[in-house]
């Protein structure tokens, strides 16, 4: 699985060149504004349930309820990322998106609506994420360019996560909720005219309308399918307990709000340097190459909590850890070439789906092992866990077909 693929060019193609594409660019601003807006929205409209409930649990369950409905949404509507023009869904989904948070914005709609509305959100999403990404392979092919193009996409992601709150917060000193959930529905609004005036109009991958397409099921079907999305998925469901703990070992360290912060920030920090340095430094046949055994190297720096070290150690193996995330470039090339086209938006799709779901699920199950054993053992033990399960899919994946490069038609 790790050899690389003959086709695969011999020098890394570099940032410059996926940038230098009309219609990708179109799909990467659309994307910087489309994740603004869902961040800025959480924020928003946590506050505003806060502000209208003095409940934390509710607001809580705000951000929680973000996580849930992935599953359904990537379950019940993945065939349509396949079976419609792709930018027709994605200008569709923006549009969506916008008239949610737009009623969200009205003075009299009730909590319990907020809520659901939030719901309504997070079922749109994997389709949007599935389409847009299974799209990155009609504007950049299913080679360099696609890794890279996804690539940057994942780094404009972890940045919104460190800019997107800060600007939430910003915001909201400045106006109320409520205006700041207008002005997401302009970044959704403006998103989607990128989208539908900056990318080609290209036929549904699914030709026959006849009989509906088939759900993830035959995916899930497919061994060297079912195994590259076990391994994106399963590592962030342990990678994400350090974030979902931060709170509790921030005060146990004594760190305050600005070590809390530090703590938040230091595993996407660590993400971005290692998708940059690996998209640009490496070759396309080393990422494949490395892609293994940065896996089983990643969730290794979290056993160092064991030894309950301080803040400054702590966010060293953040660091180290989030840049041995830069194995997705590698497996990104593996999953474009093992899923058939005309299944390509459904399979992204599923994968999205998927790892929103499993690391909401870590989330969870990190503060049930906390309140069991501690921050410190938790950390750890998803470190010791997670390093293992990595092992064992490195061993499935090395012996077996998925890094094959021609695919299996489902």
């Amino acid at each position: 699985m790790s050899a690389p693929s003959q086709a695969a060019p011999a020098r890394s193609a570099g940032y410059g060149r996926v940038l230098a594409v009309p219609e990708f660019r179109a799909v990467f601003a659309a994307h910087v504004l489309s994740m603004l807006g869902v961040i800025v929205s959480e924020v928003a409209l946590t506050v505003l349930v806060y502000d209208r409930t003095r409940s934390p649990l509710l607001s809580a369950l705000t951000f929680a309820v973000g996580f849930l409905p992935y599953a359904v949404g990537g379950t019940l509507l993945a065939p349509v990322a396949d079976r419609f023009p792709a930018r027709r869904v994605l200008v569709t989904c923006d549009v969506v998106c916008a008239g949610c948070v737009a009623v969200m914005a009205a003075p009299g709609t009730g909590t319990g609506a907020l809520l659901a509305l939030r719901c309504g959100l997070a079922v749109v999403s994997p389709v949007f994420a599935g389409t847009r990404m299974a799209t990155l392979a009609d504007v950049l092919g299913t080679g360099e360019l696609f890794v890279l193009g996804r690539s940057l996409l994942r780094i404009v992601a972890q940045s919104a996560l460190l800019a997107g709150y800060g600007l939430g917060g910003l915001l909201l000193t400045a106006v109320t909720p409520r205006a700041a959930l207008v002005i997401t529905v302009g970044t959704f609004l403006a998103s989607a005219a990128l989208l539908r005036l900056g990318t080609r109009r290209r036929p549904a991958r699914t030709r026959d309308r006849a009989q509906p397409p088939p759900g993830p099921r035959p995916l899930l079907a497919d061994r060297r399918v079912r195994l590259l999305l076990l391994l994106f998925w399963l590592p962030p469901a342990f990678a994400v307990v350090p974030e979902a703990l931060a709170a509790p070992y921030a005060d146990d360290l004594g760190a305050g709000s600005a070590g809390l912060g530090l703590l938040m920030c230091a595993l996407p920090v660590g993400t971005v340097a290692g998708e940059l340095f690996a998209g640009a430094r490496l070759r396309p046949a080393a990422r494949e190459r490395v892609a293994l055994p940065l896996l089983c190297l990643s969730l290794l720096p979290y056993l160092g909590y064991a030894l309950r070290p301080g803040l400054t150690v702590s966010l060293l193996l953040l660091l180290l850890s989030g840049a041995g995330s830069a194995y997705t470039l590698g497996l990104d090339q593996w999953f474009v070439r093992a899923v058939p086209e005309e299944s390509r938006g459904r399979a992204m799709t599923v994968l999205s789906a998927g790892l929103m779901t499993v690391q909401g699920v870590g989330m969870t199950l990190a503060g049930v092992a906390a309140q069991a054993v501690g921050v410190r053992a938790a950390v750890a033990g998803a470190g010791a866990l997670g390093t293992l399960c990595c092992g064992a899919l490195a061993v499935a994946a090395r012996g077996g077909t998925a890094g094959d490069r021609k695919p299996r038609q489902s």
